[in-house]
């Protein structure tokens, strides 16, 4: 879309050259296809040149700037490749969640993703679900480290404050080493989530379930090691820990059916990481043949191991 008030685009990453009228420029997916009538200038990121993925001992980081199909090549890089993180298999079912072209993965960036604040943006899904740490830069040269989890605070809605630029987000280790699970439901083939939930077991015994799509904001459930819950309890975490006002309500799915579909998968994702006998719903998770997606296609060790040879 063109943008007609616009009077000039600054390539920097310096928050102290924001002022009113401007907006931070990265992929622009969102920023384009919305368009803006109050926009004066756009603070272009395209030369920011910060690498896309860093992968140490303590972790993964994720400059705000790395795009979906960048971090799409992550999980088969040489980079993780020595790595025991489980964790790392949510990443393409994350990205398939944006249900997008290649186009698309090729432009729209990771950091771009979490602050448009999306309820149903995938990355921060994913962010939150890994217990990711966003490091936001200030105009006045401060910065500050935020959970994703808490990034994101209602629809398109974000704890980002003026000028504030979003510089990377850090996947700590003792999260990618936990096993995993992910669900996630669409009222359509190929239609914007509607509820997505990633469930960890940590190595430390503990039981993480984060809900996004389905919920304004994003919302984790946390039990200690010795206090994993039975499906009771669970069931009782969920609708204390997620009033009625906060399930969000579009054309891609009512609050009602929202509600009992989290409740319905935080079970599965529950029943899932404990060993116990359980239902499998949605896409985009292997070993599922359903998704006309490339990643949730089984591989063939999958197919072997599911035939038993």
């Amino acid at each position: 879309m063109d943008m007609n008030t616009i009077e000039a685009v600054v390539p920097t990453t310096d928050p102290a050259q924001w002022r009113d009228g401007d907006a931070w420029l990265a992929g622009g997916t969102v920023l384009f296809s919305y368009g803006s009538t109050v926009l004066k200038r756009l603070l272009d990121l395209g030369q920011a040149n910060w690498p896309a993925v860093t992968v140490t001992d303590q972790g993964i980081e994720l400059a705000a700037t790395c795009t979906v199909a960048e971090l799409y090549a992550l999980p088969l890089s040489a980079e993780t490749a020595d790595r025991e993180w489980p964790g790392l298999a949510l990443v393409r079912p994350c990205c398939d969640s944006f249900v997008a072209s290649f186009k698309i993965w090729n432009m729209s960036t990771v950091g771009g993703n979490i602050c448009t604040g999306l309820p149903a943006g995938p990355m921060t899904s994913l962010c939150a679900g890994l217990d990711g740490i966003a490091t936001i830069l200030s105009p006045d040269g401060t910065s500050r480290t935020v959970p994703v989890a808490d990034v994101v605070i209602g629809d398109m809605q974000t704890v980002l404050a003026p000028g504030e630029l979003l510089r990377s987000i850090h996947l700590p280790d003792p999260a990618l080493s936990a096993r995993v699970a992910f669900r996630r439901l669409s009222l359509s083939n190929l239609g914007r989530s509607g509820v997505l939930l990633i469930g960890r077991l940590d190595p430390d015994g503990g039981l993480v379930i984060t809900v996004t799509a389905s919920t304004k904001r994003p919302v984790q459930l946390r039990f200690p090691a010795g206090q994993v819950p039975d499906a009771g309890t669970l069931a009782d975490g969920v609708g204390n820990s997620i009033p009625w006002p906060l399930y969000h309500d579009d054309i891609h799915g009512l609050p009602a059916w929202r509600r009992d579909m989290t409740f319905k998968l935080a079970e599965e994702i529950r029943a899932e990481l404990l060993g116990e006998s359980m239902t499998v719903s949605g896409d985009f998770w292997p070993p599922h043949a359903t998704s006309p997606q490339p990643s949730a296609q089984p591989s063939t060790q999958q197919k072997e191991a599911r035939n038993g040879n």
